[in-house]
C-alpha cells in the first residue's frame, strides 16, 4: 500500500499524537488561504502553530467552490456560523 502524503493538522484532541490531513486536502485550503490571506507556506508544513485547524479546514474547504472574487466573504460566513466546539 502506498503511503499518502500528509501534513499537520491542529485537533486537539486527547490522543497525545501528531495529528494529519492528506496533502491533497490540505492543500486545498491553502490555496483559498492564499487569496484571502497571502502566502504562508508554514500553515501546511506545521511550523505555524502546527498547521489549520479543523475549522480552518472546514471553512477554506466551503469557499474553495466559489469564485475567487467571494472567498472572503465565504471564508467569513463558514466562520460565523460555526460551533464545532
Amino acid at each position: 500500500m502506498t503511503a499518502i502524503a500528509t501534513h499537520p493538522v491542529q485537533n486537539h484532541t486527547k490522543a497525545h499524537r501528531a495529528e494529519v490531513c492528506p496533502v491533497a486536502v490540505t492543500m486545498r485550503a491553502y490555496d483559498v488561504y492564499c487569496a484571502v490571506y497571502g502566502p504562508q507556506p508554514a500553515m501546511v508544513t506545521g511550523g505555524c502553530r502546527g498547521g489549520f485547524s479543523v475549522g480552518e479546514l472546514i471553512a477554506f474547504l466551503y469557499a474553495a467552490g466559489f469564485p475567487k472574487e467571494q472567498l472572503t466573504a465565504r471564508v467569513d460566513e463558514a466562520f460565523a456560523g460555526m460551533d464545532i466546539g
